[in-house]
C-alpha cells in the first residue's frame, strides 16, 4: 500500500540531476509535443545531484487517496562508478491517508561493486485502520480492524555465479491491535493474531536474477526462492514457517515492446496469525482485488503485461491476472480461479528506467493505482 506513491511534478530547488534524463531542445511543436517538453523540463527541475525531495501522493483501494513526502537516493557505491553494477537505492516516505493510515517507511537497496552482493534492509512504521475479510477463498465477513505496528527486515545475498545469489534474512514485527469491532470475528479471539502479534524469524534467499534493467527489464528472468522460519528460541510468540516462490520472464518482443509473465505462489505451515498468511490482492499481485481479502494458509497468483511505448516518455501496458488461495496444496482448484485485468500507463523519469505507474484494474472491484516503477 505504502509502496504505490505518485510523485507530483510540483517545482523544487532547480539543479542538475543525477537521476533524471537530459532533455535536449527540440524544434517548437504543436500543443501535443508542448506538453511533453513541459514535463520533462519539470521532471529535471525537482531533481538534485544527490538527494530528491518530492510531495507524494497515492491512491489505491487499500488506503484511499494518502500525501506525503519523499526523499530518494539514486546512486552507485564509491568504488562502483561503472555502468556494469547496478543502481542502488534509498527511498525515505511519510504518508497519511483518508483511511486515517500513517507510514514511515525507509529502505536500502544496495548493490556492491560488479554485483559481487546484495544488501537489502527496509523499516517501517505504521498506524493502520484496515478492512478483515476473514480467511478462505470466500470472504466470512466485512469489518474494520486498527493496529500499530513496527517492521524490519534485513537480507544479504552472496552471488555464487553469473545471476545466482543466496543469503540470509531476518524479519521482525510487532503488533498491537487496538481496534476491533464488537462481536465481530477478530473481536471473538478465534483468529489468530487478533490480540496482536510479535514475531522474529530467520530464512534464507536463493535468486536467479539476469535482467538486463532492474528498474526497467526487457529481457532476463528474475527467479526467487525465500524461506522463513518464526520461532520461539527467536523471540516470536507464533510458531510457523513459509516458503515463497516467485518466477518472473521478460522476453523483448520487438524493440521497446516486453512480454512478462510471473508465477507466484506461497506455501505457509504452522500457526501463522492472520497478518502472516498467504495472500492475494493489492497493487503488487491481483491489481482489482482488495489487499488481503482473500488469505490462507497457501497462495498461487499468475500475472502477464504487454508493455510498449506510445510516444517519447510515454508507455502503455496492458495486463492480466489469476489466482487463489486454499487452506491444504489439495484445495487449489481450476474453480477456485480469480480472474482480473486492466491497462495502465507509465511515464518515464530517468534512463535507469524509473517510471510513473497508473493502472486500472478491473476484478471484483474497479480501482485505480498511482506509484513508482513496475508491478512485476
Amino acid at each position: 500500500m505504502w509502496k504505490v506513491t505518485l510523485i507530483m511534478l510540483l517545482g523544487m530547488t532547480p539543479g542538475r540531476m543525477l537521476w533524471a534524463q537530459d532533455v535536449p531542445e527540440k524544434p517548437k511543436g504543436g500543443t501535443i509535443e508542448g506538453l511533453f517538453d513541459l514535463a520533462d523540463e519539470v521532471i529535471n527541475f525537482i531533481s538534485r545531484d544527490s538527494w530528491t525531495f518530492i510531495p507524494a501522493v497515492t491512491y489505491s483501494p487499500e488506503t484511499n487517496l494518502g500525501l506525503g513526502i519523499r526523499a530518494l537516493k539514486v546512486f552507485r557505491p564509491a568504488n562502483a562508478q561503472d555502468s556494469l553494477t547496478r543502481p542502488s537505492s534509498f527511498p525515505i516516505t511519510f504518508l497519511y491517508t483518508l483511511n486515517k493510515q500513517a507510514f514511515v517507511t525507509t529502505e536500502l537497496n544496495l548493490w556492491m561493486k560488479d554485483n559481487g552482493a546484495y544488501f537489502n534492509t527496509r523499516f517501517e512504521l505504521s498506524d493502520y485502520p484496515f478492512r478483515f475479510y476473514g480467511i478462505g477463498n470466500n470472504p466470512q465477513t466485512d469489518e474494520v480492524y486498527a493496529t500499530r505496528y513496527a517492521y524490519f527486515h534485513i537480507n544479504y545475498e552472496k552471488r555464487l555465479a553469473p545471476g545466482l545469489y543466496l543469503g540470509p534474512r531476518y524479519e521482525f514485527r510487532i503488533d498491537d491491535i487496538y481496534e476491533k469491532l464488537e462481536q465481530g470475528l477478530l473481536a471473538s479471539g478465534e483468529v489468530a493474531g487478533s490480540d496482536g502479534q510479535l514475531l522474529s524469524g530467520l530464512g534464507l534467499v536463493l535468486n536467479y536474477d539476469t535482467r538486463d534493467n532492474i528498474f526497467q527489464p526487457g529481457r532476463g528472468v528474475f527467479h526467487q526462492l525465500s524461506y522463513m522460519t518464526f520461532q520461539p528460541y527467536f523471540g516470536s510468540n507464533f510458531t510457523f514457517s513459509q516458503y515463497q516462490l516467485d518466477l518472473r520472464k521478460y522476453i523483448e518482443v520487438r524493440p521497446k515492446h516486453v512480454l512478462v509473465g510471473q508465477s507466484w505462489l506461497s506455501f505457509t505451515g504452522g500457526n501463522p496469525p492472520f497478518q502472516h498468511v498467504s495472500l492475494i490482492g493489492g497493487s503488487d499481485r491481483m491489481r482489482g482485488f482488495f489487499e488481503g481479502k482473500y488469505r490462507d494458509l497457501h497462495a498461487m497468483v499468475y500475472q502477464t503485461e504487454y508493455r510498449l511505448p506510445v510516444y517519447r516518455n510515454l508507455g502503455l501496458v496492458v495486463f492480466g491476472n489469476a489466482g487463489q488461495v486454499a487452506p491444504t496444496v489439495k484445495g487449489f482448484s481450476i474453480q477456485g480461479f480469480r480472474y482480473g485485468g486492466g491497462v495502465g500507463f507509465r511515464y518515464k523519469l530517468n534512463d535507469e528506467g524509473i517510471n510513473i505507474r497508473l493502472d486500472i484494474g478491473v476484478g471484483d472491484q474497479r480501482a485505480f493505482y498511482f506509484g513508482l516503477n513496475e508491478v512485476i
